[in-house]
């Protein structure tokens, strides 16, 4: 656990988090407007700012809090006695905070109305599917870094998610912040609000095979220094 205050660490927290979902947001409709129509160009325009700005935040605040900016992350860090669980509550609570605040920063950015419900129906086995793989890949990334190479997760984790954009069926989300924030915006990253709820379902299923998978390849050290 960084050794930052606790306000230190929720402040990082929302304002990672925000800066997250304006880009998400943000560059989305950029990419759309600049597209002409062509999906494949909107959503590189999508992919590429999303994932260098996951770099950037994780370099500067992962310091500060450890850069989660995901209550998936939060919980499985939770349950590898990591974090405890107030600070878990209340990471869970500023992501949630900062998500909403980048979504409603990109729709005034671009003089949009600040409430939204997105339309944007992204539902079907494979979507829910590829949620779970994304996810998983994602704490496996993150985990794995931790495990044999901590100054290269930012690196890691932003290249992971530009591929991920493009190798899953749902274009990864892996966040259920993200998920729940991108509901409240009818843009181009939108997902309908009737759709969060399995995407979440399936996030939190691959973070907890992740959990498993993780514990197997790279065993962690306890307090007393036995491996787990």
């Amino acid at each position: 656990m960084p050794a930052s205050g606790r306000h230190g660490r929720l402040l990082a927290e929302a304002l990672g988090t925000a800066f997250l979902l304006a880009t998400v947001i943000g560059s989305g409709i950029m990419g759309a407007k600049l597209a002409g129509g062509n999906v494949a160009l909107a959503l590189l325009g999508n992919t590429l700012p999303t994932g260098a700005i996951l770099v950037v935040l994780i370099l500067i605040f992962g310091p500060v809090s450890g850069a989660h900016f995901n209550p998936a992350v939060t919980l499985a860090f939770r349950l590898r006695g990591e974090i405890t669980r107030l600070d878990a509550l209340h990471y869970v609570a500023a992501q949630l905070f900062g998500a909403l605040i980048g979504v409603w920063v990109a729709h005034l950015m671009f003089e949009l109305p600040v409430w939204q419900l997105s339309t944007t129906i992204r539902s079907g086995p494979g979507q829910w599917f590829a949620e779970f793989v994304a996810t998983f890949g994602l704490l496996l990334t993150i985990f794995g870094c931790a495990a044999v190479s901590p100054s290269a997760t930012a690196y890691a984790v932003g290249l992971y998610i530009t591929a991920a954009y493009w190798f899953t069926a749902s274009t990864s989300f892996a966040n259920p912040a993200v998920t729940i924030a991108r509901g409240l915006s009818d843009t181009f990253a939108g997902i309908a609000p009737t759709n969060v709820v399995a995407f979440i379902c399936f996030q939190l299923l691959g973070a907890g095979a992740a959990l498993l998978a993780a514990r197997l390849l790279w065993p962690y050290a306890t307090a007393d220094g036995r491996a787990r």
